[in-house]
């Protein structure tokens, strides 16, 4: 049988303005680029290839995701293997892809500069299963190798150069949780893109010195993602928490690489990728990233693992995962040194996570039992996370018949809101209440009345 033309291909081409020549041409430019040296199936081709997948052969290997990412930086738009024609969905190969970009190279592609192809590629890119995909255990040995030879270029980097991005990635953590994600990624992406990916080609004092700078500015990359997650930028915040793993597996820091990868799990049961979200609380929990955790650290990896299971409906399974966690965070005392790090976990942290797990246990008493005392222990200082326990919290009420009660919670949360806090999770928030509300709307409840108006009036305000 004949082979049909591509003619979705054929007409990509043409809007790129490319010959075949043109189009293997810049083909091979990504995979010299993602593949970092490394040979592959289809790593390099000609324009022979291109008019074969003109013609209708399928191409095979990592040829889809190089393709599409070629198309994706001419055209300034995402390009799926659907729109050019390719049988398969997304191919397996493009998640392998992301890996295999230089950590270093991605953050040169933040904020505004060269490559801004990709870089708008990157930013209006699609959150999707198949960017969920993590790498193979080969890939994290390889990635906590020293390099064979140190950088004879760039600036001398010592100690005082790893507190200060440390120093730096506490004070927007802060932000972060008293302000919400809205405030000031840029500039943190900013200092990711110059001062710290310098530090990470320069002159190290010794290894120890360039595990640790790495491992800071893997720090300050997962706390641009979290921000990026917090204000609903999800495609951006999966990029950013890739480069952080990244970073992260070539400090050699087991830990610090679960905490990211809890992240990750984390955006991805909010945004309903429950079967990757598991995937990936696993992958947290694997080895090294929770064995040579710190009891605090393992409470917080265990948690989120925790609720993986139970938006999977493996109940049991979850129930035992929350035992364990509760059982870590109290081996924790202060006789352990604990690392300094952003994501700091104490009992409301584990309160709130836990009640989320027992909300999606269908447990909402206990729920609403465990984010009181989330709410109780945290103190209003950290107003944006705040405000996201007291929606969840509404939310829970509701769901048992407390309206008013509900309505209650939901009024502290828009006395945040309405105070200076940018955040879309906080705001996605308001607006589930809104529509948790709308069946009581007519039933003549006041307090249902006067905070759907309130609830209204902001969200006109912010939209």
């Amino acid at each position: 049988m004949a082979r049909e033309r591509n003619e979705r291909l054929a007409a990509l081409l043409l809007e790129a303005g490319w010959s075949r020549a043109q189009a293997a041409a810049a083909y091979n430019r990504v995979a010299v680029e993602t593949l970092n040296g490394e040979v592959l199936e289809n790593s390099k081709i000609g324009r022979s290839h291109v008019s074969m997948w003109v013609g209708g052969t399928q191409p095979t290997g990592i040829a889809p995701a190089i393709l599409c990412q070629a198309l994706s930086r001419r055209l300034k738009r995402e390009i799926t293997p659907q729109e050019i024609g390719f049988a398969s969905l997304i191919s397996p190969a493009q998640g392998v892809l992301d890996w295999r970009v230089d950590p270093l190279i991605a953050l040169k592609d933040l904020g505004s500069g060269v490559d801004t192809d990709r870089r708008r590629l990157l930013t209006g890119a699609v959150y999707s299963a198949g960017a969920l995909a993590l790498p193979d255990e080969t890939w994290w040995d390889a990635m906590s190798r020293p390099p064979a030879k140190e950088s004879s270029a760039g600036k001398r980097v010592g100690r005082g150069d790893v507190e200060t991005v440390r120093e730096l990635t506490l004070a927007f953590s802060r932000m972060d949780q008293r302000r919400g994600g809205g405030h000031g990624r840029r500039a943190v992406d900013e200092y990711l893109r110059h001062e710290a990916h310098d530090f990470l080609r320069g002159r190290f004092a010794d290894d120890d010195t360039r595990r640790a700078m790495f491992a800071a500015s893997a720090e300050l990359a997962y706390v641009s993602g979290w921000m990026a997650f917090d204000n609903s930028e999800h495609a951006v915040a999966l990029q950013r928490f890739n480069t952080a793993v990244k970073l992260a597996a070539r400090s050699g820091d087991a830990p610090l690489s679960g905490h990211i990868l809890r992240a990750m799990a984390h955006q991805a049961l909010d945004m309903g990728f429950r079967r990757e979200a598991l995937h990936i609380a696993r992958a947290s929990v694997h080895g090294e990233r929770y064995a040579a955790a710190t009891p605090r650290e393992r409470a917080l990896l265990g948690v989120v693992h925790a609720r993986a299971l139970a938006a999977n409906g493996r109940n049991h399974e979850a129930v035992r995962a929350l035992l364990r966690a509760e059982d870590d965070l109290s081996n924790a005392h202060d006789g352990i040194r604990e690392p300094d790090r952003t994501f700091f976990f104490g009992e409301a942290s584990l309160a709130h996570e836990t009640a989320c797990t027992l909300r999606d246990l269908g447990d909402h008493q206990r729920a609403v039992k465990e984010f009181r005392r989330s709410v109780r222990t945290r103190g209003a200082a950290f107003r944006r996370t705040h405000a996201v326990t007291l929606g969840y919290m509404g939310a829970t009420q509701i769901a048992q018949g407390g309206v008013e009660e509900a309505c209650a919670t939901w009024t502290s949360v828009l006395d945040a809101m309405e105070d200076g806090i940018y955040s879309g999770r906080a705001r996605q928030r308001v607006v589930d209440m809104r529509q948790l509300l709308s069946p009581y709307r007519k039933r003549g409840i006041p307090a249902v009345g006067v905070l759907d108006a309130r609830a209204a009036s902001y969200l006109s305000q912010v939209d």
